[in-house]
């Protein structure tokens, strides 16, 4: 077996008329194998310099020509150039070419043509299996290490697209690092193409295609104040946005999540990342709404997927409310049964307005104490792969965006709103319907949002909140209605900002501070807000009139002993 290696430049004629003997031999002698091998002209030079190192050779012109000892195991033998490859195939097999100039120059012109086109086509195939480059921060976290199988298993960004994983976190967490990188590597997924860690911020954010921000270091037990942890904040992020600035890609998506301050966040890093498309960062909202799904589904004793169309709107990390008046239940296992498509009205399920406004709302409230990671890295996986491969048909997904007046919030401030994902990119559902008392409490929200903004960019001292409250709110009306409750728009709107709230422990109130005058005396006090502030219950069911009044009675005593410490 006779096996030679053809190498030339796209446009060189000698290599066509080689290459076209070449060809014949192959097709008559069974036993001749030819591999041909072309370079463009401008990149040809540097070729034939490094092979003839490699090899040992001395060769200056094209063609190349050389002979694979397959039987010995050997290098290369070289033959030589045009002529000796004539002479080669003369001399053992008495065949030569007669091959005009004219047809040479010709042949070769289309050689460079189809060179071209082929490298083209071949840079189209490397850009269609790149890797995506995602940065994770805060890397040493829970989130992050519960994140890294679900981008790597393919669900997230399709069988075809491979991922290469940057863990980002600070030097005292480089042996967690370690430990995750090695265990990264040991799942063998075959579409992680690698995975890394990286403490030098320097170095963060390198062509990075997705950045997802876990931090939740910043707010630490020494800052004195809730001003000074947004100024620590916001150095954070001026760090972060100008490192993405610097040396992301000019598309990247960035996603931030975390415990605090999560608006805030997102907010800083588009203003310091000013080149990065607003639409391309977003603020994770979707672990408050899944959690909000699953305490509703263990209400009705069913699975939390069947919860649809639950409205985080505000402030993830603050003062939020959660809407439940276009929440929907599928498979709900009840007396009226339909196919998979077949929804109810989530507020028609649920009778017990008290565990509403009580345990719903105390429970979500406390939800960072008990995350351990497994659920922001789902929610976070989710978010992408709606991203990259739309969320399904006609339902909600809260999110926080840049705001550009819709439902008439404000401008310019991050607000988590429903919104849908489609073709690679997110849309607001402005039609969605909201009434008087939704409108007033998103001014409400609105309003700390508007202050946290003003107080990281200088522009005043201190925060004045509407509310200072962290507790969540929720869309009571329809539930209210069915109940036949009769409540004031002022006491709904005291239950939709959290300033009712419940025990935490036996004997223990939450604490709860307000921009009001300070309090009358504990005599006069409780006789105006019992008379003003209670809460009516149909007489028709003395039970429930009785739980009805002793609660109301318990969160106004509760108010009346944080006015008064």
């Amino acid at each position: 077996m006779a096996k030679f290696v053809l190498a030339g430049k796209a446009d060189c004629p000698y290599f066509v008329k080689a290459e076209l003997l070449a060809d014949y031999l192959q097709i008559n002698l069974p036993d001749f194998k030819i591999h041909k091998i072309t370079q463009h002209p401008d990149k040809w030079e540097q070729w034939l310099h490094d092979i003839c190192e490699k090899n040992g050779w001395k060769h200056k012109r094209s063609p190349i020509v050389w002979r694979e000892l397959l039987d010995r195991g050997g290098k290369g033998l070289l033959l030589g150039g045009f002529n000796d490859f004539m002479e080669y195939a003369q001399h053992y097999y008495g065949i030569t070419s007669d091959m005009l100039s004219e047809q040479m120059l010709r042949i070769a012109e289309e050689n460079l043509q189809t060179h071209i086109e082929i490298e083209k086509e071949e840079e189209y195939i490397k850009s269609l299996i790149k890797p995506l480059q995602i940065w994770i921060s805060s890397a040493s976290a829970p989130a992050c290490y519960n994140l890294i199988p679900l981008l790597a298993n393919g669900e997230v960004f399709g069988m075809a697209t491979e991922v290469s994983i940057h863990l980002l976190d600070s030097s005292h967490y480089k042996e967690i690092l370690h430990g995750i990188v090695m265990e990264a590597q040991d799942l063998a997924f075959p579409l992680l193409r690698s995975v890394s860690m990286h403490t030098e911020l320097e170095d963060a954010f390198v062509q990075a295609d997705i950045v997802i921000l876990l931090d939740d270091i910043l707010l630490q037990h020494e800052i004195p104040s809730l001003e000074d942890c947004i100024r620590q904040v916001t150095e954070q992020c001026k760090v972060y946005g100008s490192l993405i600035e610097k040396n992301a890609n000019s598309s990247v998506k960035v996603i931030v999540s975390g415990k605090t301050f999560v608006n805030l966040k997102a907010l800083m890093i588009m203003t310091f990342a000013p080149s990065i498309d607003g639409q391309n960062i977003i603020a994770m909202a979707m672990f408050l709404e899944s959690a909000a799904k699953a305490m509703l589904a263990r209400k009705l004793n069913m699975n939390s997927a069947g919860v649809k169309d639950v409205i985080v709107w505000g402030n993830i990390s603050g003062n939020n409310y959660i809407d439940l008046s276009k929440a929907k239940v599928y498979r709900y296992d009840s007396a009226i049964w339909g196919p998979p498509n077949f929804s109810r009205r989530l507020l028609d399920m649920i009778y017990d307005g008290n565990w509403v406004r009580s345990e719903f709302v105390s429970v979500l409230s406390s939800l960072e104490h008990h995350c351990l990671g497994m659920s922001p890295a789902h929610v976070i996986a989710t978010v992408l792969r709606y991203w990259y491969q739309d969320s399904p048909p006609g339902e909600i997904v809260s999110m926080g965006i840049l705001s550009e007046g819709q439902f008439c919030i404000p401008e310019g401030i991050i607000f988590s709103m429903p919104v849908k994902f489609q073709d690679g990119s997110w849309e607001v559902i402005t039609e969605t319907e909201i009434d008087e008392e939704t409108q007033e409490t998103l001014k409400h929200l609105a309003h700390d949002l508007i202050q946290e903004k003003q107080v990281a960019l200088g522009e005043i001292p201190e925060m004045r909140p509407y509310k200072e409250t962290a507790f969540n709110g929720f869309n009571l009306l329809a539930l209210l209605e069915e109940e036949n409750f009769q409540t004031s728009p002022k006491d709904l709107d005291t239950l939709s900002n959290g300033l009712l709230q419940p025990e935490t422990q036996e004997g223990e109130k939450v604490q709860t501070t307000t921009d009001e005058p300070e309090a009358p005396p504990n005599e006069l006090l409780q006789s105006e807000m019992l008379e003003e502030e209670k809460v009516q219950v149909p007489i028709d069911d003395p039970e429930t009139s009785s739980e009805g009044l002793n609660q109301s009675e318990t969160s106004l005593s509760n108010a009346e002993n944080n006015e008064n410490p």
